[in-house]
């Protein structure tokens, strides 16, 4: 079977940066909606018309990957207002942000704690990934059609490559 709009496509991959350090590797295949929400668009539209066993390498600039990096999304935040213990690395819903903690973040995203001084936390809602260009070398382990339940939901909920 090809690789068409709606149906469900099993992938391993490895991700580098331009300058090739490897930033993700997949071993096992995991699944993914074609025509959902779970891959980006640059990938759906490159895995067109493959099939089991093919292989593709992408060039994804930030734009067609990740995004670029925004400035807006950095807000810093009062470390007594955030919960303990906390680290760098961690993640945080905006929904879970206290009242009155970082007032213009939106409440929507997701923001990894980047920075954490004595008083204060910066806290990122940018894509880990955002504003760089990546390498993406995929095989293609199974492809099916998918299932109606699976076609209403959208996504598999796989979203590693997705901004959201």
């Amino acid at each position: 079977m090809n690789i068409t709009e709606h149906c469900v496509v099993a992938l391993t991959w490895t991700l580098k940066d331009t300058l090739g350090n490897e930033l993700d590797t997949l071993d096992e295949p995991v699944e993914f909606l074609v025509g959902g929400d779970d891959l980006l668009a640059k990938i759906e539209s490159a895995l067109q018309g493959h099939t089991i066993g093919d292989s593709l390498d992408l060039h994804l600039e930030p734009e067609d990957a990740f995004g670029d990096f925004d400035e807006s999304l950095i807000h810093l935040a009062p470390r007594a207002m955030l919960p303990t213990p906390l680290e760098e690395g961690m993640t945080l819903e905006g929904s879970s942000l206290p009242h009155g903690c970082c007032p213009d973040a939106d409440r929507q995203a997701i923001y990894t704690v980047s920075e954490i001084y004595p008083e204060h936390v910066i806290l990122d809602g940018n894509h880990p990934l955002s504003g760089i260009a990546i390498r993406l070398s995929l095989k293609v382990r199974d492809v099916r059609e998918a299932s109606a339940e699976e076609l209403e939901r959208g996504t598999l909920g796989t979203g590693f490559f997705t901004l959201g």
